[in-house]
């Protein structure tokens, strides 16, 4: 059986990108190993995260520092889906995550977008029940 184990954000600075995962969106800290040279192996993910993680990647040069913020040519890259849209959207909003837009139901569910510290979208989401209930 395969998953989707990590997915990369290039990002400026280890710390300072833990910081706004663990803090302001609320991801726990999986991993933060030192690989020599200055480079580090840093994953985060959402508390409970089953399979699914972030690799924190520090750019490595200036090509991989023009990708900050856009690494997907300004389209949402990112989903977290939640159980409880109010109360994670609201916890972030006081972590000073911000949102582009106020939330909106769609056909597949509760979502708004928003931005993390360097510019990348992600939706937060809260998807709708299947129509059998799952």
């Amino acid at each position: 059986m395969a998953h989707l184990g990590l997915v990369t954000v290039v990002v400026r600075d280890y710390d300072e990108a833990i910081a706004f995962y663990v803090r302001a969106l609320g991801f726990e800290l999986v991993e933060d190993t030192r690989l020599g040279g200055g480079k580090r192996w840093v994953v985060v993910a959402p508390p409970g995260a089953r399979g699914s993680a972030v690799l924190l990647a520090r750019a490595a040069g200036p090509e991989q520092e023009t990708r900050i913020g856009d690494q997907t040519g300004g389209r949402v890259g990112w989903f977290l889906s939640t159980d409880a849209f109010d109360r994670d959207h609201a916890r972030m909003r006081a972590a000073g995550v911000e949102f582009e837009e106020a939330p909106r139901q769609e056909p597949y569910g509760t979502v708004a977008v928003f931005r993390d510290l360097y510019g990348n979208r992600w939706d937060l989401i809260q998807p709708r029940p299947a129509p059998d209930g799952t």
